[in-house]
């Protein structure tokens, strides 16, 4: 039986396909390819097709015999959703909605979703927990817990059981060199500021250094996307043992602030970042780290690449010798 990773071509789901297949886990990656890449496509199998066709949706699930689902695909340009907030609720909700009703249809009743920290907005406290307030700032924000919404309705009308794993910061590439980030438009610190020191891209934009934390720069939970998706495969083991549904964030508990991330793309890259000053962006909050104890706890989760230099060091090497063609 196959796992099906919705969004497998991407920059997440293409290093968790990876890490099914080295776990003989028989993955197929379903995807439209509107952001992924055909160069991620080097494990397991493929279909392209694309959430707003149900019946695309059900082919793959019956032809590939399903047992489980990991659904990575969605819009996530928080600032564009905030301009556009129908094109998100309709790629991020409409779409899962499609996926969901397919799988019930088709008796598979497991799914591990790609929620998001956007669920928590404003932080009341630091680090945050699964218990803290949830008020998004944003729709796509909102989007991410429509879903975790829907799935627990889901178990109860159908016997759904289903993971939603609110990621911090992803971060870092493949420490073999075989994947990493390379988004349309990419709007992640790290690479931005790699691209920047490697004259690839404009300055760094550093927004806002009047924040209340130590150097003045926003803090951020970096974690590898290594760790994201061996996060991923616990849950999709936790689910096919019994186990029951549950949300979790997945972060290393540690923050780092802008500047911080800048000093240490410089001290792996020995080149500077390049970068200019600017306002405090609407929305953006001082500090965003995760309280990881629940994943660690049910899971037995731990990141093996906690360390910026370490995560950095995986990013930088990926981004001097990456695809560059079809971005």
């Amino acid at each position: 039986m196959s796992i099906l990773v919705v969004g497998g071509a991407g920059y997440i789901g293409s290093h968790t396909v990876k890490l099914l297949d080295a776990a003989g886990m028989e993955p197929v990656v379903f995807d439209n390819l509107s952001s992924g890449h055909e160069w991620a496509l080097r494990w397991g199998k493929f279909e392209r097709g694309d959430l707003a066709d149900p019946e695309a949706i059900r082919a793959v699930l019956a032809r590939h015999d399903v047992r489980a689902v990991i659904h990575f695909a969605a819009l996530i340009q928080v600032g564009e959703s905030v301009t556009d907030p129908s094109k998100y609720f309709r790629a991020n909700f409409v779409n899962t909605l499609n996926l969901l009703d397919a799988m019930v249809g088709a008796g598979v009743r497991e799914i591990v979703f790609s929620s998001s920290a956007a669920v928590y907005g404003d932080p009341v406290r630091v680090p945050l927990d699964e218990d803290h307030p949830l008020a998004p700032l944003s729709p796509y924000g909102d989007s991410k817990l429509m879903i975790e919404k829907v799935l627990a309705r889901y178990e109860r009308a159908y016997g759904m059981r289903s993971a939603a794993l609110r990621y911090f910061n992803a971060a870092g590439a493949d420490p073999d060199g075989e994947l990493g980030e390379a988004h349309p438009t990419e709007s992640h610190l790290i690479p931005l500021a790699i691209q920047a020191a490697l004259g690839r891209g404009r300055p760094l934009s550093v927004f806002g250094t009047d924040y209340p934390t130590p150097d003045g720069t926003a803090v951020r939970d970096y974690v590898h996307v290594n760790d994201l998706a061996a996060a991923h495969v616990a849950a999709l083991r936790h689910l096919a043992g019994g186990g029951a549904s549950f949300v979790a964030n997945v972060g290393i508990g540690r923050g780092y602030s802008v500047k911080e991330v800048m000093a240490t793309v410089e001290k792996v890259a020995g080149l500077p970042v390049p970068h200019q000053l600017a306002p405090r962006r609407p929305g953006d909050s001082p500090v965003l780290v995760a309280d990881p104890g629940r994943i660690r706890g049910l899971l037995s989760w731990k990141p093996q690449h906690a360390e910026l230099e370490e995560i950095v060091a995986h990013a930088w090497n990926w981004e001097r010798r990456r695809p560059r063609g079809g971005e």
